[in-house]
């Protein structure tokens, strides 16, 4: 192309951006009618999974350089079901945007950057206490349980126009959607749940009982190699109750933590199962466990000497009860904000010299940490009746109590929090070195 006739196409292409015309020749902007699609974009943090970010989808591919962290803004619920009442859900507050980009499909990117693309991304602070997705599910009894909310109140608002790529790269390219700061949206599609969609589920049925569960397996998953196995055991409120699929990998850290170098410290890849409890008793749900990790570990390429199981509150009552009935199985435990273990079960434990950590918050308003305090005497009883020194018992067992002021939100039971943050997953670490001979 000639000089002439280059510039003669750019005076052409300006007077369309000008005139708000596409370079189709279509009108350009409609009132918000370009908003094609809003998707919430959900990520796990310590204390469970909030709605991180969302995607709003255009018509065409739009132009990154006219965006900014002030062309939307994002409402989301405060009701958080640790601490609030669920006639909080509808309350909403202000989201914090830390970062706006392009991308070609649903979902964030690791380097916040726009590629070329119909979606806008929208991230939102981390750390705010707002957009939880976890609600309460049924109170069968005076003890409810949990599930994660499909119908989430996350609104979204357009304050700035949207525009598309210019032609030629000039100018700043067709309106797709006017501003409309007056104009609240809902989400419109089914959230896209980082991590959490990863996991597959399965269910063991023995005796007329039901174990459901969620696992996850390396993104290179190879049958000829062998992986690590953490088992997870969650609270009372994430058992099964007919209607709250993946709530026990998505109500709290412990499951998706070990898949994640930021919280490990490590690229090992570990085989994740989180069994979901029916909340009949101990014994009962142990017996289980042992049968259904028995099939597992037929079924996938399992490094049958580093088994592990790790519990949030009333799973600790599963792994005092399954450690005791199969103690070869297992090669290391890490207990939070559990129960006390008993005589019993403490000396087969000693026996088998199973490496455990107890970690328990001082003011732990559910179960007291008396009942950390009795684990930890009954288990250095039981290994000094062995015969164990002092130095020996420490090296076995690990105990961490919680202050106050280590939990980064005020719920002093969660002493999983506390744990999993601690000098960026040492415990974790620890327990992913304990190996069986």
């Amino acid at each position: 192309m000639n000089i002439g006739r280059w510039a003669a196409a750019v005076a052409t292409a300006l007077a369309l951006t000008a005139s708000g015309l596409t370079y189709g020749g279509h009108p350009g902007g409609d009132d918000g009618a370009g908003i094609k699609s809003i998707t919430p974009i959900t990520t796990i943090s310590t204390y469970g999974q909030k709605v991180s970010a969302v995607a709003v989808e255009y018509g065409e591919t739009v132009n990154p350089r006219e965006l900014d962290n002030s062309t939307f803004s994002v409402q989301d619920t405060i009701y958080n079901f640790r601490f609030n009442p669920v006639e909080d859900l509808p309350k909403l507050t202000d989201r914090k945007v830390t970062s706006t980009y392009t991308n070609d499909a649903a979902t964030t990117r690791a380097d916040h950057r726009s590629v070329p693309g119909r979606y806008v991304i929208v991230e939102l602070d981390p750390e705010q206490n707002a957009g939880w997705t976890v609600v309460v599910s049924k109170c069968p009894t005076f003890l409810c349980t949990v599930k994660v909310n499909q119908d989430l109140p996350t609104r979204v608002v357009q304050r700035k126009n949207v525009h598309g790529r210019p032609g030629l790269g000039i100018g700043k390219g067709p309106v797709l959607a006017k501003a409309a700061p007056g104009t609240s949206r809902k989400v419109t599609e089914k959230a896209v749940n980082l991590l959490a969609d990863e996991f597959r589920y399965g269910s063991y049925l023995s005796g007329g009982m039901v174990l459901p569960y969620h696992y996850h397996l390396p993104a290179n998953y190879d049958p000829a190699k062998k992986y690590p196995l953490m088992v997870v055991l969650p609270g009372h409120g994430m058992g099964w109750d007919g209607d709250n699929p993946l709530v026990q990998v998505a109500a709290d850290i412990p499951a998706t933590a070990w898949l994640r170098p930021e919280w490990t410290g490590g690229t090992e890849d570990v085989i994740v199962l989180a069994p979901q409890h029916q909340r009949v008793g101990g014994p009962a749900e142990a017996d289980l466990l042992v049968k259904m990790l028995d099939q597992f570990l037929k079924d996938f390429a399992v490094d049958k000497r580093r088994v592990y199981a790790t519990t949030v509150s009333y799973g600790s009552q599963l792994l005092w009860n399954a450690f005791a009935k199969r103690p070869e199985l297992f090669a290391g435990g890490l207990v939070t904000g559990g129960f006390a273990v008993n005589a019993e079960q403490a000396a087969a434990i000693a026996a088998a010299e199973i490496p455990l950590w107890v970690t328990h918050g001082v003011h732990d308003h559910l179960l007291n940490i008396n009942l950390a305090r009795n684990t930890r005497t009954l288990l250095r009883n039981a290994y000094t009746a062995r015969g164990k020194t002092p130095e020996q018992i420490d090296t076995l067992l690990r105990y961490t109590e919680w202050e106050d002021a280590a939990f980064s939100l005020p719920d002093h039971h969660a002493a999983y929090g506390p744990t999993y943050e601690y000098e960026n997953g040492a415990i974790l670490r620890w327990l992913l070195s304990q190996t069986k001979a």
